[in-house]
C-alpha cells in the first residue's frame, strides 16, 4: 500500500495530521492549475481553500477508483469552470494548442516588443476561449493547462478516453478557426505542435 492510501485511510478516519500531509503533498499544484486557469492570486487561493474544504468533508466518498489527483483536479477545474461562468471570464494562462506556441525563454524575450506579443497571444487566447463551449474549455484546461493524461481526464469528466480524444479535437480546432477568423496574431508552425498531434494520435 503507496504512502498515499496510508494517509488517505488514516484522514478517514478523522486523523487531522494525515489530512494535513495531503494538503502539503498537492497544494501547490491545486493552486497552480487554478491561478493559471483564472489568471488571479486571490481567486486561486480561495479556490485552493474551497477545494480541500471540498475533499474534507467528502473523504469518505472518495473510494480510489480514480486515483486522488485526478479527484483533486476534477475539484479544481469545476471551481475554476463554475468562477469563470460566473465572471463571464476565461482561463488566461497561454496554452499550448495546435492554434499558438508559447515564445521560449530567453533574454530576447523579456524585451519590451516580446512581452507585448505574448500579452497579444494571451488576450487572444482568452478571447478564443469565452467563445467555445464549456465542454471544450474544460477539456482544453486539463490537457493544456494541468497537463493531465487521457486517462486521467477521462476519469475526471466520468467520459471514455475515446471521446476525450475527440472532443480535445474539436476543441482546438475551434479555438483554432476563432483565432484564424480574428486574424490578430500569426499561427505558427512548429515541430512542438507537430509532435503533440503525433502523441494525440498515438495515445
Amino acid at each position: 500500500m503507496t504512502g498515499e492510501k496510508v494517509l488517505l485511510q488514516r484522514a478517514k478516519k478523522g486523523e487531522i495530521a494525515a489530512f494535513e500531509a495531503l494538503v502539503s503533498a498537492y497544494e501547490r499544484r491545486v493552486y497552480s492549475l487554478a491561478l493559471r486557469s483564472t489568471g488571479s492570486e486571490d481567486d486561486a487561493a480561495d479556490i485552493t481553500q474551497e477545494v480541500f474544504l471540498r475533499v474534507y468533508r467528502s473523504l469518505d466518498t472518495f473510494r480510489g477508483d480514480s486515483g486522488f489527483s485526478t479527484w483533486l483536479y476534477r475539484i479544481t477545474t469545476n471551481l475554476c469552470v463554475d468562477l469563470a461562468r460566473k465572471k463571464n471570464t476565461s482561463p488566461t494562462e497561454p496554452l499550448d494548442i495546435e492554434a499558438a506556441a508559447q515564445l521560449p525563454e530567453t533574454d530576447q524575450n523579456r524585451q519590451p516588443e516580446k512581452a507585448l506579443e505574448n500579452n497579444e497571444l494571451r488576450k487572444e487566447l482568452d478571447i478564443a476561449l469565452s467563445l467555445v463551449s464549456e465542454e471544450h474549455r474544460k477539456i482544453v484546461i486539463l490537457r493544456d493547462v494541468a497537463g493531465m493524461n487521457y486517462a486521467d481526464i477521462a476519469a475526471a469528466l466520468s467520459i471514455e478516453e475515446g471521446t476525450v480524444k475527440s472532443r480535445l479535437a474539436r476543441a482546438r480546432a475551434a479555438l483554432r478557426k476563432i483565432l484564424i477568423e480574428r486574424g490578430n496574431i500569426s499561427l505558427p508552425s512548429s515541430s512542438k505542435q507537430t509532435g503533440r498531434r503525433r502523441e494525440d494520435a498515438e495515445l
